[in-house]
């Protein structure tokens, strides 16, 4: 059975009155979706380096910060069958960062060349996201996603007992977690 490939999924949520997650369009390019940053993890990169370099990448925002891992997920590539292991990540963007920009990416990568163009969708998204991104751990299937809330340390295992039979725990719900964590206690 082939090595499945490492990759890191980036949730970089802006907090403002509605919590706002950070995706993106390639411009000229409409049937690739409109996506969050992603992409494979280097060789000797661990999963924090690799989800903050991809954001810089594909987006050229600099200002992230990780929050912590929210899923790990095994499934094949849609297109290659393929097997691959997803981190998804949730972070933070700073509340003044700019609503929406156009991002050329440099370099020699596979995405050299490649225009994007960034914005912010408000929580939760009534837009679907490419890769079943949107869906709680991608199943694919618009809304059927595979996470559930199940904890096992700093986040969510799919496919585990605890999980099966519960409804899919969405990003949001680690968005108003993390929230009302941040919230300032309430004196009677």
């Amino acid at each position: 059975m082939a090595k499945p490939r490492a990759r890191v999924a980036a949730y970089v949520i802006r907090h403002r009155p509605d919590p706002e997650l950070l995706v993106f369009d390639h411009i000229g390019m409409p049937e690739a979706g409109t996506q969050v940053p992603a992409g494979g993890i280097e060789s000797g990169e661990g999963p924090e380096e690799a989800v903050l370099r991809e954001i810089a990448e594909e987006t050229g925002l600099l200002t992230a910060t990780a929050v912590r891992q929210i899923a790990v997920e095994n499934r094949a590539h849609p297109d290659t069958g393929q097997p691959r292991r997803a981190r998804f990540v949730h972070l933070q963007a700073p509340a003044d960062t700019a609503d929406e920009w156009e991002h050329h990416v440099l370099g020699e990568g596979d995405d050299a060349g490649l225009a994007f163009a960034c914005r912010y969708l408000p929580l939760p998204s009534k837009q679907p996201l490419a890769d079943g991104q949107d869906a709680g751990g991608g199943s694919g299937r618009k809304g059927q996603g595979r996470w559930c809330a199940a904890p096992r340390g700093r986040g969510w295992r799919p496919g585990t007992p605890a999980c099966r039979g519960r409804r899919p725990a969405r990003l949001v719900w680690a968005v108003r977690a993390d929230r009302a964590a941040r919230a300032p206690a309430r004196s009677s």
